[in-house]
């Protein structure tokens, strides 16, 4: 699937690695709409841009993304978590999602992004 002209929105919370994200996307042909480092600043982020998927990192601070998702979801936003502490992290509710195992490379992040936005609507272990 071509990720050209994609908005997307990132969720993490260590700046270097954002930067990197945004670098990633960018040379993807993707559009950067919005970044967030905080449960509360994403949700507001996820109200206020017009993003056709997310990234979305599992940790931020002290906190789990699991209500950012709740408000990408809500929206029919698609989003892939990415994190470095394995699979046990997501919450079963969100069990069916891609996820992107730090550190990723860019063909990975191509790959995940493009299965999530082509398969809209079934859960990852239907794929």
């Amino acid at each position: 699937m071509e990720l050209d002209g994609l908005r997307v929105l990132i969720v993490e919370d260590e700046s270097l690695l954002s930067l990197l994200l945004e670098d990633m996307l960018a040379e993807l042909g993707c559009q950067v709409v919005g970044s967030a480092s905080s449960v509360p600043e994403a949700i507001e982020a996820v109200g206020k841009v017009d993003a056709g998927a997310a990234i979305l990192d599992i940790k931020l601070g002290d906190q789990k993304s699991f209500p950012v998702a709740e408000a990408l979801a809500a929206r029919g936003i698609p989003f892939v978590f990415a994190t470095g502490y394995g699979d046990g992290q997501v919450d079963d509710r969100w069990r069916d999602h891609y996820v992107l195992q730090k550190p990723f490379a860019q063909d990975q992040l191509a790959e995940v992004l493009a299965r999530a936005l082509s398969s809209r609507g079934r859960s990852a272990r239907d794929r």
